[in-house]
């Protein structure tokens, strides 16, 4: 029975296990079928990918095609819509900026500008005429605000006179702070670039042209009378006075110029950009400056034809017009205007005038018919350091000159200076600083005018005073008056600087007193005696014990004797007459001539006449016959000469 249980339960598990093979089976052949049908259903998707996919790219390409239609459509709307505010546009801008007002009228212009913009970037052949209407209207716009621009400026044209305004010391009138905000705006929309190409006849900046025409208008007109008062100033009925500093109205002239131009300077910072205040303020300056030009040329026609007394003009001009250039400069910022043009001539002028100097006091030396026969000193010498201490007075625009002539150079002719030197430009700073060096400059060439007056005269009085008193007199006298005219002046602190000023006037000074001395030769020589100590028949004295002039005069011959006493008469007259002479010459003397030439007198005789008389006396014997003066009255005498 167990074993029949077995089997029942073995041939009953065999049957499940056919089953599941069965079943394994049916899988299998089910899975085979999906994997079949799987790539029958890809192979139809791929079919119908490959079908759709062209179908697909159209439609994209289409909707890009729509899309961008659309937007063709709703610019070329936007386009057409400006052309359709052109009347608009066009009633504003006819009207003019007077009517719709300032800021309107410039919103107008502005709307044009982005419609052409908009219009020409399109390139659409439909716009054209609507582009050129467009341009018409604002080339039309902007010749208007061009003529707004001038009328505004018109209205602040008004001549005015400067003079008013130096005297009371005010700042010259410049353009209102809200007119010159007005100005500005307009400026700057007909200079910009798009304003100038709707406008081709135009090539430089109208705002530039507009202003500089209006206002160089006003410069010359406020200016004018100034210009004519400077010529008419600097005319002299005498012209043998040197020119005084200050009398000419130049200095007003260019005192105003100053100021206007400078007000100028503020009126263009406020309209123009940064970049445009140099040339609008060189364009608006220039013909006032041509004016000015034109004056000095005027004035150195005038120097040139009274170069000797006149030349201190020209001195003054430079000084005044380097000054005004310098500050001008300085206050605005901007490279100089052309000043060094118009100074130019005059400066030419002024240069030619160092060496006239010179030669002019050798000419009018040498012309002298006659010296004074008292030994006063000449007119001409007061003149010529008059003219010294009037140069004391421009020592910048000398120091500059002289600095560009080259240490003695001003020897030279003219011409030659001329030739070899000539510059249009205005000096440099470094040029005009009156330093060490241009101190030492000014005074080597006043020197050279000292050296060349006292040398030329030196040379006339040797020709046309025969006695040497008077010549040295004469020449004591010249240098006595040209020392006390250097110390009571600015030509001492000048001349100080240089340590050869002194040295050679008072080498002239030594001069004058040798020569008068050399009259004083006669009674001198005769004080001169010869002692033989090799003669026998005296008593010989020793060493530093004297001989009494009875021992002397014991130990003389006869013949000795006579000549001693022949001196004694020779000197008694020649004495008296240097005597008589000098108190002649006194009245005409200097009183420090008179006083140097006195003690110069008595430091060379007294004591040679001390030693002949101490030698000599005893010859007399106290009866006044040879020995006419002790030693007492001889000095008393000489002290009356100081």
């Amino acid at each position: 029975m167990a074993s029949k249980a077995r089997n029942a339960a073995y041939a009953e598990e065999k049957a499940e296990v056919e089953v599941l093979f069965a079943q394994a089976d049916n899988h299998k052949n089910l899975g085979r079928r999906l994997l079949a049908l799987r790539s029958r259903v890809e192979g139809e998707a791929r079919t119908v990918r490959e079908a759709l996919g062209p179908v697909s790219s159209n439609t994209q390409v289409h909707q890009t095609v729509i899309h961008n239609v659309d937007g063709i459509l709703t610019a070329i709307d936007k386009m057409l819509e400006p052309g359709q505010d052109r009347g608009r546009e066009e009633g504003i801008i006819r009207a003019g900026p007077a009517r719709v007002g300032l800021n309107e009228y410039m919103a107008s212009l502005k709307r044009i500008d982005r419609t052409l913009s908009q219009m020409t970037a399109s390139n659409m052949r439909v716009n054209q005429p609507a582009i050129s209407d467009f341009n018409d209207l604002l080339n039309e716009g902007g010749l208007k605000l061009q003529e707004l621009f001038r009328a505004a400026l018109v209205e602040n044209n008004q001549p005015v006179e400067p003079l008013n305004y130096l005297t009371k010391q005010m700042p010259f009138p410049s353009i209102q702070q809200d007119r010159a905000s007005h100005l500005a705006a307009i400026e700057k929309y007909i200079s910009s670039p798009k304003a100038r190409n709707a406008a081709l006849s135009q090539r430089e900046s109208p705002s530039v042209r507009i202003y500089s025409e209006s206002r160089s208008l006003y410069l010359v007109n406020s200016l004018q009378s100034l210009s004519i008062a400077s010529i008419s100033t600097s005319k002299r009925k005498n012209t043998d006075d040197p020119y005084r500093q200050g009398t000419s109205a130049i200095g007003i002239y260019a005192s105003a110029i100053e100021g206007m131009f400078i007000a100028e300077f503020q009126n263009i910072s406020a309209i123009f950009p940064r970049d445009d205040w140099s040339i609008v303020l060189e364009v608006t300056c220039r013909k006032a400056l041509a004016e000015f030009a034109k004056t000095l040329r005027e004035l150195n026609m005038q120097v040139k034809s009274n170069l000797i007394t006149d030349c201190f003009l020209a001195y003054e001009i430079i000084e005044i017009i380097n000054n005004v250039s310098h500050r001008i400069t300085a206050e605005t910022g901007e490279p100089k205007l052309p000043f060094g043009d118009a100074l130019k001539p005059i400066r030419e002028t002024a240069k030619a005038s160092l060496p006239e100097i010179i030669e002019d006091q050798r000419r009018r030396i040498n012309s002298l018919a006659t010296l004074p026969h008292d030994g006063a000193s000449i007119p001409f010498t007061s003149e010529t350091m008059t003219r010294l201490q009037t140069i004391t007075n421009y020592p910048k625009p000398l120091s500059s000159i002289l600095a560009s002539l080259g240490d003695g150079n001003w020897t030279q002719s003219p011409s030659a200076i001329h030739s070899t030197n000539s510059s249009t430009s205005l000096p440099s700073l470094r040029s005009l600083d009156v330093g060490a060096d241009g101190t030492l400059l000014l005074s080597h060439y006043i020197l050279d005018i000292l050296e060349t007056h006292l040398a030329t005269l030196e040379s006339r009085a040797r020709i046309l005073l025969k006695s040497k008193a008077v010549h040295g007199v004469f020449l004591s006298n010249t240098v006595a008056l040209i020392d006390r005219m250097i110390r009571s002046s600015d030509l001492a602190s000048l001349l100080g600087s240089n340590t050869q000023a002194q040295i050679k006037i008072d080498a002239w000074r030594k001069k004058g007193n040798s020569l008068y001395m050399d009259s004083w030769r006669e009674p001198c020589s005769a004080l001169l005696d010869t002692i033989y100590t090799n003669r026998g028949g005296g008593p010989r004295p020793q060493s530093g014990t004297s001989v009494s002039s009875a021992e002397v005069i014991k130990g003389l011959s006869s013949k000795d004797k006579d000549a001693i006493k022949e001196k004694f008469k020779l000197f008694n007259t020649t004495f008296d007459e240097c005597v008589k002479r000098h108190r002649e010459l006194a009245g005409n003397m200097e009183r420090e001539v008179k006083s140097g030439l006195g003690r110069e007198v008595g430091n060379v005789v007294e004591p040679l006449y001390a030693r002949f008389w101490d030698r000599y006396e005893a010859l007399d014997r106290g009866r006044g016959k040879y020995v006419k003066y002790d030693k007492g009255a001889l000095a008393g005498v000489l002290a009356g000469l100081e």
